[in-house]
């Protein structure tokens, strides 16, 4: 039987807590893609890749895809919020809607993450962050990795704007160069500090350069889940919103019921490290 449609709310895995994940024997560095005769990017952006931690404005929707790819995250959108959730909350959209199940297996961003990873991939996420004008919250500086029960450190997350993005309404910002550093330490920080995550990676400048991800709606970026980033409040009067689609190599492994997220986008999983999901019937 198919999987249906779920809400949004609903999740099949659990997030651990910082004990938890230190308890884990996890390999935490960063990977350099191989790759010398890549069929998409060019040898100067798989250089790029490995020694800034990421790319960015490669477009995938022209400008009509774009717009109808916006009305349909406006639908899913308003859906989450009148169930109660927050345009943070729209997590594992690949499990519960058929559509973002086939964005995340689009076959232009897969040609990508070919190029870096290898023909055999895992596409275990799919998560929208919608930052609304007036809302206060920021992104503090983190690295992916460190949140995840997930081992080796082998995924690359694609952010895919449906919106434009850029500085005044809280684009990301990438520690260019920062993911050469190993795990880095953090502190928790407190809801007063109007953080959507709990770790904050402190004096982050000692680590890279900071750049501006600015992005045309149909745009994405890819950045290596050592990579330290963060994105500010949105001082705009308008909505930043853009979907995160995470792909690994089959080697890596999960805990907490991770293994439930993620599926063959690609090749084949030779370790059977993941549970494969099909693809929901629900658009």
């Amino acid at each position: 039987m198919k999987k249906q449609g779920l809400p949004f709310s609903a999740s099949f895995k659990t997030y651990p807590t910082h004990a938890e994940l230190a308890a884990l024997d996890r390999n935490l560095q960063f990977f350099p893609c191989t790759n010398t005769k890549p069929a998409v990017l060019n040898r100067a952006q798989v250089e790029q890749f490995n020694e800034h931690g990421y790319l960015h404005g490669l477009p995938i929707f022209d400008s009509n895809q774009a717009d109808e790819l916006r009305g349909y995250c406006d639908k899913i959108l308003a859906a989450e919020t009148a169930r109660g959730g927050s345009s943070y909350s729209l997590v594992s959209a690949h499990l519960k809607h058929g559509r973002v199940y086939d964005l995340q297996r689009h076959p232009a961003v897969i040609a990508i993450i070919r190029d870096l990873l290898g023909p055999d991939i895992i596409a275990w996420g799919a998560h929208f962050f919608c930052k609304l004008p007036g809302d206060g919250k920021t992104v503090a500086w983190h690295q992916d990795a460190s949140y995840w029960p997930l081992t080796p450190s082998k995924t690359v997350t694609v952010w895919l704007a449906v919106d434009d993005v850029d500085v005044e309404n809280g684009c990301m910002q990438f520690m260019a160069g920062s993911h050469r550093f190993g795990h880095l330490d953090f502190h928790e920080s407190s809801e007063s500090e109007q953080n959507v995550l709990n770790q904050t990676v402190g004096d982050p400048e000692r680590y890279g350069t900071p750049i501006n991800i600015e992005l045309r709606a149909g745009e994405i970026s890819i950045h290596t889940d050592m990579l330290l980033h963060s994105s500010a409040v949105n001082q705009s009067e308008r909505r930043r919103c853009g979907l995160t689609m995470r792909y690994c190599t089959p080697d890596v492994s999960a805990n907490f019921g991770w293994t439930a997220e993620g599926g063959v986008a690609s090749g084949k999983d030779r370790f059977k490290n993941w549970d494969d999901p099909p693809r929901p019937d629900v658009e």
